[in-house]
């Protein structure tokens, strides 16, 4: 996949199929408009074009409001690499930019550098300032500059409209299932493992502290979760603690993961944790020998979840 960061940059591309989109989450709608996008390219013998934005806009139009991120920049740019992506357009929002015209939006950032043949949006697409560009505007632009659009319908799940703001609410209360669901993909946390109070190791329990690489990531309901611990290329099935381990009156955010069958010293090092299902809400303890206890019975759990024995 072929990535740019300046139109200016762009190479020819033959038969262009394009979409744009800022793709908040990469969620299964998003994948459907995507999974079209590859498909017609490559039966047209062209390739495939995302142009997306970053940051994502509503930080930039509604300064001070608190954008929690289902899917950061670098797991997008890994996603769509995965969806079979050709080409990757990733233009800078910036309040100048925010007041494009859609008419100047399509000439300058579409039409001009990339050329496309087809573009290819879902059904409630919009863009330009103050969002006046929709589907019959850009089959106005497609007669003026010579390209296909196409239209993919809304996708549901369980007669259910799939969309961001519900994928972020399903997370914020644990729904790890709903949200697998929507996703299409397990919801993860990437970071870097950092040194803790090493207290699990104390009682049976040593957990790998991981300190987010995306600060502006969405955190799911504080709790015990099962999940899936990426290392090196490779997974490990463990529980994991969202919270602030009220039991010790830390009372700061952290994320700690437990690993089973892993005895490897990987602080400083590059990790992913994949949530699966939420096991229970955070709870104060009045002791660590309970704390302990409760862990025990979480782990049972956990391992019957991931079908790994006890």
């Amino acid at each position: 996949m072929k990535v740019y960061h300046n139109i200016s940059e762009i190479e020819p591309i033959p038969n262009a199929v394009l979409t744009v989109g800022t793709f908040d989450g990469l969620h299964v709608g998003h994948q459907k408009v995507i999974g079209e996008l590859v498909k017609t390219a490559r039966s047209m013998g062209g390739q495939s074009v995302v142009v997306t934005f970053f940051p994502h806009p509503r930080k930039v139009l509604q300064p001070g409001f608190k954008l929690q991120l289902i899917i950061s920049r670098k797991e997008k740019m890994t996603l769509f690499e995965k969806l079979g992506i050709d080409n990757l357009v990733c233009i800078e929002f910036t309040p100048e930019f925010a007041k494009t015209s859609s008419e100047e939006f399509v000439k300058n950032y579409l039409v001009d550098p990339v050329k496309p043949v087809k573009v290819i949006i879902g059904y409630d697409h919009h863009f330009g300032k103050d969002r006046k560009g929709n589907l019959e505007f850009l089959k106005e632009m497609g007669e003026k500059y010579s390209f296909e659009v196409e239209k993919i319908e809304m996708q549901d799940i369980e007669h259910i409209a799939v969309s961001s703001s519900k994928i972020r609410e399903a997370i914020s209360r644990g729904d790890m299932r709903t949200t697998t669901k929507f996703l299409g993909y397990h919801f993860s946390i990437s970071g870097k493992v950092v040194k803790g109070n090493q207290l699990g190791r104390t009682i049976g329990f040593p957990t790998a502290n991981v300190a987010p690489d995306e600060p502006d990531k969405i955190i799911p309901e504080y709790g015990v979760y099962a999940v899936l611990f990426e290392w090196n290329g490779k997974l490990y099935k463990g529980m994991s603690n969202i919270g602030i381990r009220p039991t010790l009156d830390e009372h700061k955010l952290t994320l700690e993961a437990h690993l089973f069958n892993f005895d490897q010293d990987i602080y400083g090092e590059d990790v992913t944790i994949f949530f699966l299902e939420h096991i229970r809400p955070e709870k104060k303890f009045r002791d660590l020998d309970l704390l302990r206890r409760r862990l025990i019975i979480d782990r049972i759990k956990v391992k019957s979840i991931l079908g790994e024995d006890e």
